[in-house]
């Protein structure tokens, strides 16, 4: 009788590796998502982008970002709420590793999910406006008292500043003034320290976007939630919960660092022989386990699905 041939079934793709790591973290309150959050369909828009995503050298980044920094990305992603096909984020190649940003739209939705924002507006200051405004002494907010302009002042060439009015479901409000200088300098501390063409192309556009996103990054820092928002922070989200809950269950210890790639170490327990009672060997192994953990160093893409 010949001996039976085995056959591996490939690894899943990457995004939903994710989603299943995402879907078991909140099983053990170890992350929350937004009610009218679809993690599901997020990966999945991000995965169809990332298949036509090429880097620098005109490369797949599929194929020349590892795996660890992909899935850091898609984790990222979705800890924070945000999903590519809105414009919430974005995703940049630094070398071999994949990187989520958020775009301004992101931080729109975020400061509205967590901080109480209603809406935000911005405007610009060109050279021959009158522009006044007010601080509140004792609180510190700034009030614009009179913004008149002409129409002839409206050119790019004239820009002096721009602000951004954010209020507030209680009706209060706050108010972000930035001058060009200012906003150039942030320019600069893009992906490739100097303006982008869009910034030179349509610096008034731009420049909105920038106070804006200025307005809310302190609102979503600031907020009960803030620990899910910024990059790197999603590793203390329910950390001990998850090993708690892990190591009670399974026998596992859930370790997501902070700065490394996304890894899980699991303690196998080899059972004492029967007619011999001994205490139980410890031996530490590296898995793959698909449905349980984010891809590893060991991890590899299967040369049978094109964009691994």
């Amino acid at each position: 009788m010949s001996p039976e041939t085995t056959i591996k079934k490939p690894d899943p793709p990457i995004h939903e590796r994710v989603l299943t790591k995402v879907n078991s973290l909140k099983e053990i309150g170890g992350v929350s998502l937004p009610p009218d959050y679809s993690a599901e369909n997020a990966l999945r828009s991000a995965w169809l982008i990332l298949q036509d995503m090429k880097d620098k050298a005109n490369l797949p980044v599929l194929k020349t970002s590892t795996p660890d920094s992909i899935a850091n990305a898609l984790f990222n992603m979705v800890v924070q709420g945000l999903n590519p096909a809105k414009r919430q984020c974005s995703f940049i190649v630094y070398g071999d590793k994949l990187t989520m940003q958020r775009e301004y739209a992101g931080s729109i939705a975020l400061a509205r999910r967590y901080s109480g924002m209603k809406d935000v507006y911005a405007g610009l200051i060109y050279k021959g406006d009158v522009f006044e405004y007010a601080i509140d002494t004792t609180t510190g907010m700034k009030h614009i008292t009179n913004h008149s302009q002409r129409l002839e002042n409206l050119v790019d060439t004239n820009i002096m500043g721009a602000y951004a009015v954010v209020t507030f479901t209680d009706g209060s409000f706050n108010t972000e003034i930035m001058t060009m200088a200012q906003i150039q300098a942030a320019w600069r501390h893009g992906t490739e320290n100097k303006p982008t063409s869009a910034h030179i192309n349509f610096p008034g556009e731009m420049a909105k976007k920038t106070v804006i996103n200025r307005a809310c990054k302190l609102l979503i820092a600031s907020s009960d939630d803030s620990v899910l928002m910024e990059p790197g922070e999603y590793g203390r989200i329910g950390r001990a919960k998850a090993e708690i809950e892990a190591g009670a269950n399974q026998g596992s210890v859930i370790d997501i660092p902070d700065d490394e790639p996304l890894q899980v170490a699991v303690e196998v327990i080899d059972p004492p022989q029967t007619t011999t009672p001994a205490k139980p060997e410890i031996k530490r192994e590296w898995k793959n386990e698909p449905s349980h953990n984010l891809p590893g160093p060991a991890m590899q893409p299967s040369p049978k699905e094109p964009g691994f």
